[in-house]
C-alpha cells in the first residue's frame, strides 16, 4: 500500500511539509486551508517553513488543480503586516497562477475598539491554479429585482474609449443571462463565523479559530468533484475534512499539533457517529 492510500481520509500528526514529502507528484485535486495568520514560524512551539511549504504545495498538486489560501494581516506597531500579500507573490514564484483573490466578509464581526480605524471584517481567499483550473462548479444565487436590466442599454467599451453595440450572439446571450432568475456570486463571501455559527460542533470551538463550514463547503463544491483528493496542511478543528466528507470527496489532513488533531478526529467520530443513528 502506498502512503497516500494509507493516509487517505485521515489526519496525520507531523509537519506538513514532512506529510507532503510523503505524497506523489501532481497527486492532490485541491488543497483548502487558513494558515496561522502572522504566526507560521512560532506555533503552539513548532516552525513552519513557509517557502518548503509552498514548494511542496506546486509539486503535489495536480496540474488544474487548485490551492485556497485563506489568510489575514497582524497590525503590529500600528502597521498592517501585508504578509498575506507576500505569501500569495510567492506562490505565484514558484509557478502557481493567482486565479482570483476573493474575500470572505464575516457577517457578524466582534467589534474593535481603541483603534483609530475602521472595524475589520474581511479576510483574503487566495485561489491558487496550477495552470488551468480544470474544475469550476459556479455557485450561484438569486437575482434582485434591481439587478435586472434591459438588453437595448448594454454597450460593450472598446479599447479607445468608444462604445459599440452587442453583436447577435453576445446578445443572445444576455438575453438568456436576463431571463435566468439566478446570477454567479460574485467573489466576496459574506458568511457568518463565530461560536455557535460557523458550526454547530461544540468540540470543534476547543480550536482558538473555527474555519467556517459553508466557507469551507463553498470551496470544495466549487473547485473539485466527487470522488477528488482534497488535502488541509492545517488541519486544525477539522472542518475541511467533515465538508469533504459530506461532499463525497476524499481527504488527507496534517497538524502538528497533538491536542489540535485529537479535537479533529473526536469532532469527526460525533458526527459520523450521529449519522449512523439515523
Amino acid at each position: 500500500m502506498e502512503k497516500m492510500d494509507e493516509y487517505k481520509n485521515k489526519i496525520i500528526e507531523g509537519n506538513c511539509v514532512n506529510v507532503m514529502r510523503e505524497f506523489k507528484e501532481n497527486s492532490i485535486d485541491l488543497t483548502l486551508t487558513s494558515p496561522p495568520y502572522d504566526n507560521l514560524r512560532a506555533y503552539k512551539g513548532y516552525v513552519f517553513p513557509f517557502n518548503a511549504i509552498v514548494k511542496e504545495l506546486y509539486r503535489i498538486t495536480k496540474e488544474g488543480g487548485i490551492v485556497v489560501w485563506v489568510v489575514n494581516d497582524a497590525t503590529i506597531n500600528g502597521s498592517e503586516t501585508g504578509t498575506s500579500f507576500k505569501q500569495a507573490l510567492k506562490f505565484i514564484e514558484v509557478g502557481f497562477n493567482l486565479h482570483d483573490t476573493m474575500i470572505f466578509q464575516k457577517t457578524n464581526p466582534i467589534p474593535q475598539i481603541y483603534r483609530k480605524r475602521y472595524n475589520g471584517i474581511f479576510e483574503y481567499m487566495f485561489v491558487l491554479s496550477k495552470g488551468k483550473p480544470k474544475t469550476f462548479n459556479g455557485l450561484r444565487e438569486n437575482k434582485s429585482e434591481k439587478s435586472f436590466t434591459s438588453k437595448k442599454t448594454t454597450t460593450f467599451r472598446n479599447k479607445d474609449g468608444t462604445t459599440k453595440k452587442p453583436n447577435k450572439k453576445a446578445q443572445d446571450r444576455l438575453k438568456n443571462s436576463l431571463n435566468d432568475k439566478t446570477k454567479l456570486m460574485s467573489n466576496i463571501w459574506k458568511i457568518p463565523a463565530g461560536f455557535g455559527v460557523s458550526t454547530t460542533d461544540k468540540e470543534a470551538f476547543k480550536h482558538p479559530a473555527i474555519f467556517p463550514e459553508k466557507l469551507a463547503a463553498n470551496h470544495i463544491v466549487s473547485w473539485s468533484n466527487e470522488n477528488d483528493l482534497i488535502y488541509d496542511p492545517f488541519m486544525g478543528s477539522g472542518t475541511t475534512a467533515k465538508m469533504a466528507h459530506i461532499y463525497k470527496r476524499n481527504w488527507i489532513g496534517s497538524d502538528m499539533s497533538k491536542e489540535y488533531v485529537d479535537i479533529a478526529n473526536k469532532r469527526l467520530k460525533q458526527y459520523i457517529d450521529q449519522l449512523t443513528m439515523f
